[in-house]
């Protein structure tokens, strides 16, 4: 039996989203694998190639990790299996009145 190919990376296992690596739709159970991480996630909505989506559930103003990374906070609650982007994170990265509280941390 073939090995069924993956549909999403996760980068780094600090990650709580994955990078599609093809256009994928709703209602999908995309196979996301990572180092030490293989799960098929149910998708909510379709995803574009390159787009992310969550692995795991995130509360409002969680950070949103990529590549290991924080490269933004959760503006609202994000469901597993949901698209993450512009339209539910705010970009925390050169901005001057949240950097002081982010080195903080």
């Amino acid at each position: 039996m073939a090995e069924r190919k993956h549909d999403a990376l996760l980068i780094n296992q600090r990650d709580n989203v994955a990078v599609a690596i093809r256009d994928l739709v709703k209602g999908q159970r995309a196979l996301v694998k990572g180092e030490g991480f293989e799960e098929e996630i149910e998708l909510l909505e379709d995803i574009p190639f390159g787009h992310k989506f969550a692995v795991r559930d995130l509360e409002t103003a969680d950070k949103v990790i990529k590549y290991g990374q924080t490269i933004g906070k959760a503006s609202r609650k994000i469901r597993k299996g949901a698209h993450v982007h512009d339209h539910n994170i705010e970009g925390i990265r050169g901005r001057g009145d949240t950097a002081a509280k982010e080195d903080v941390r």
